[in-house]
């Protein structure tokens, strides 16, 4: 909280600068937030006096908070230092996955200990298998890393920087890639150019880049490039921007350059005023992006259980997470009274645990709706003092509401004590409250001879109380009534040729609509063998609207669009298929 007066003029500072006062105040603010700040978002303003005597103040809905009325411009204009804390969910991830490891591998691990430079990492990142990394699991990059390659951290910036608004509507994104994989001559109009994007292939991608171009081929003064990164950074305000084309080209046109060249840049720069990346905030960001891939690759079941433990976060649901973290080797297990905590946790293999093998992933009940955490954490505490011996006795234990131990009974958490979900449903509904005249009776009451629900029962239920089912996909069980209406597997596209015409159905895991795309709406659908990306340009998803926001299970027609690992399927017709997921329920001789 404070700054060593002999230290700061050992460095050769004055410790009663304004700037030293205002870090040392900064210091004391941040010795009093949450040690983990990826669990928290907001920021807050440092000024010389009371910070109620210069802006309106007013009482947050989260008890001890305050919120200033005026916006970041006002504050700018009143000469305060205003400082954001922006909350990254993958931050406590990440600490969750190194705690794990470290607690049941017996390897401590920090950000600065991470081998770098992995090339199995590379390779995965190449194929696009980054379900549940930072920032590179959305459905446009994962279409990117197949035809950028990252080979590198630094190839990592540029990925990061490269998919955002700035760089795509500004035309950067083609020409880098036609460069990269040698289609296109690099040429730089002068050396001074060079100088500034060398290290981009000629392309500026990072918001430095546009304000050094500034000032070394247009003239521009320190003074008047900071004016055109304000300007940038003013996105909802274009007049600000506009104001310097003139001078920017003038400038360019002055130094030699073509109108050609100039009027590029302007319009490069434009794109960074609708959300581009300084080079730094890409430069940490792929710290976390190769942090993640490198967990994902060497620890599947840690990095998976982080996710689950951090959720809401990210593009997927709990669902799509643990299915892929299946199809890379991780034995997931269900909630068990018996065996599970409140958080997702790590479990052996088997009684002998070997060394370097992975663990098992055992579902916590925090996967289990209509369960509270208080409810949950004592039932777990109760079993710590000793394991239940059967239902009976963690009904008298564990004084839980109908509604927590209905919720149990659904989610399957109760099938080792009391068998699978009728019985345990019977259970459930057989308990009454001790009466004081009465007691206890004398005889529990003979089970009737319930059948155990049908798979197909079992997989809508899983999905009802945990949002996943460790059974069947339920496209496997509909699956002789897809291939009666020709609809293909997600993993039959990639046996097909570019332009083939294609008829699929899958669950919609992702609906995407970026204001850079111009109307065009990404989605992704799952079913038993994979994911399949479809891209719906703006007529179809008028034409097909319900069926676009609505469906749960959609039939998509269209034609096939193959570029190298890059696959999609653009649209032509939209059927909401959703009806068959009712069928699950029904008795019928397709499910067993």
């Amino acid at each position: 909280g404070t700054l060593d007066p002999e230290r700061v003029r050992e460095a050769g500072l004055d410790p009663e600068s304004p700037v030293l006062r205002r870090l040392t105040a900064l210091a004391a603010v941040l010795e009093g937030f949450p040690r983990h700040l990826s669990q928290h978002v907001g920021g807050f303003v440092i000024g010389r006096g009371p910070i109620h005597e210069l802006v309106p103040v007013e009482n947050a809905a989260m008890t001890g908070r305050t919120v200033i009325q005026w916006d970041k411009d006002d504050l700018d204009t009143m000469g305060l230092l205003k400082v954001d804390c922006l909350a990254l969910g993958m931050l406590t991830a990440i600490r969750r996955c190194l705690d794990l490891i470290a607690r049941h591998q017996g390897r401590r691990l920090e950000l600065a200990t991470i081998p770098a430079e992995d090339p199995e990492v590379y390779a995965m990142i190449q194929r696009a298998d980054t379900v549940g990394v930072f920032q590179i699991e959305s459905r446009a990059q994962m279409s990117m890393l197949p035809r950028l390659r990252p080979a590198c951290f630094y190839d990592l910036v540029i990925e990061v920087a490269i998919v955002r608004p700035g760089p795509i509507q500004g035309q950067m994104v083609h020409p880098y890639l036609r460069r990269r994989q040698g289609l296109e001559p690099v040429r730089y109009p002068g050396p001074e150019v060079r100088a500034v994007l060398e290290r981009t292939l000629g392309v500026p991608i990072f918001q430095e880049q546009v304000i050094k171009l500034a000032m070394v081929a247009a003239g521009f003064s320190a003074g008047e490039a900071d004016g055109l990164r304000r300007a940038i950074g003013s996105w909802r305000r274009r007049e600000q921007l506009a104001r310097y084309r003139a001078r920017l080209i003038e400038g360019m046109l002055a130094r030699g350059y073509e109108r050609g060249f100039a009027e590029q840049i302007y319009r490069q720069i434009q794109g960074f005023g609708e959300y581009g990346f300084p080079e730094s905030h890409a430069a940490s960001f792929a710290l976390l992006v190769y942090v993640s891939a490198w967990l994902k690759r060497h620890h599947p079941a840690a990095f998976a259980c982080a996710l689950l433990n951090s959720q809401p976060m990210g593009f997927y649901a709990p669902a799509q997470l643990v299915q892929d973290a299946r199809r890379h080797g991780v034995e997931v297990r269900p909630v068990d009274v018996c065996r599970s905590h409140w958080d997702c946790s790590l479990e052996p293999r088997s009684l002998e645990p070997r060394r370097g093998r992975e663990p098992a992933l055992r579902l916590g009940l925090r996967m289990v709706r209509g369960l509270g955490r208080a409810e949950a954490e004592s039932l777990v505490a109760e079993r710590g003092r000793a394991p239940f011996r059967d239902f009976d006795d963690l009904a008298r234990r564990c004084p839980l509401s109908r509604r927590a131990r209905q919720a149990l009974a659904d989610a399957g958490a109760l099938a080792t004590l009391a068998g699978h979900r009728r019985l345990a449903r019977w259970r459930v509904l057989g308990i009454e409250p001790p009466s004081e005249l009465l007691g206890a009776p004398a005889q529990e009451p003979e089970l009737p001879l319930l059948p155990r629900p049908r798979v197909a029962e079992e997989v809508v239920a899983d999905y009802a109380s945990l949002g996943l089912s460790l059974g069947p996909h339920p496209l496997a069980l509909l699956r002789p009534r897809l291939e009666a209406l020709a609809l293909l597997p997600a993993a039959r596209l990639r046996t097909l040729r570019d332009g083939a015409p294609v008829r699929i159905c899958g669950l919609v895991v992702t609906r995407q609509h970026p204001v850079s795309a111009g109307g065009v709406i990404f989605l992704t659908l799952e079913d038993e063998s994979g994911h399949a990306n479809v891209i719906v340009w703006e007529a179809v998803s008028r034409r097909f609207r319900r069926a676009l926001l609505q469906a749960r299970l959609l039939e998509v027609r269209g034609t096939l669009q193959k570029e190298g690992e890059v696959i999609h399927v653009v649209a032509g017709m939209l059927q909401d298929r959703s009806e068959l997921l009712q069928g699950l329920r029904a008795p019928s001789r397709d499910f067993r």
